[in-house]
């Protein structure tokens, strides 16, 4: 059986309000459809200030993602740390960090020709 076709629009306003339920930090959405050979439509990238923070904004955007969507991330990894958890959605990636190591690897530079769009804090 074929997974069915979720709207990116869609996913990406679920994984927001995943990620602001529980106060997730400095979120970036990088459109990378406009460059060659990406391997997803998006990144969203936020972070936590711990790893149980980090695990909490994951847990949140898996538990609103399947609740409104009825999807859930093809992959998931670095769960067991907590400081860099990536999520795979296929279309949208989402890599969660602990702040200190957001800045550490500053993967938004890695990609400077994608379109950012910064979420600004809510609270």
């Amino acid at each position: 059986m074929a997974k069915k076709e979720i709207n990116n629009d869609a996913l990406l306003a679920n994984i927001i309000k995943g990620i602001e339920d529980v106060k997730g930090n400095d979120i970036d959405i990088l459109d990378l459809r406009a460059i060659e050979n990406t391997v997803c439509d998006y990144f969203v990238i936020c972070n936590g200030n711990s790893n149980t923070q980090v695990n909490a904004i994951v847990n949140s955007i898996q538990k609103v993602v399947s609740r409104d969507l009825k999807d859930k991330p093809w992959h998931v990894e670095g769960n067991e740390n907590g400081e860099w958890v990536l999520m795979d959605y296929v279309n949208i990636v989402v890599h969660v960090f602990q702040k200190h190591i957001r800045e550490y690897y500053n993967i938004e530079s890695l990609w400077g020709d994608a379109k950012i769009t910064s979420i600004e804090n809510k609270y």
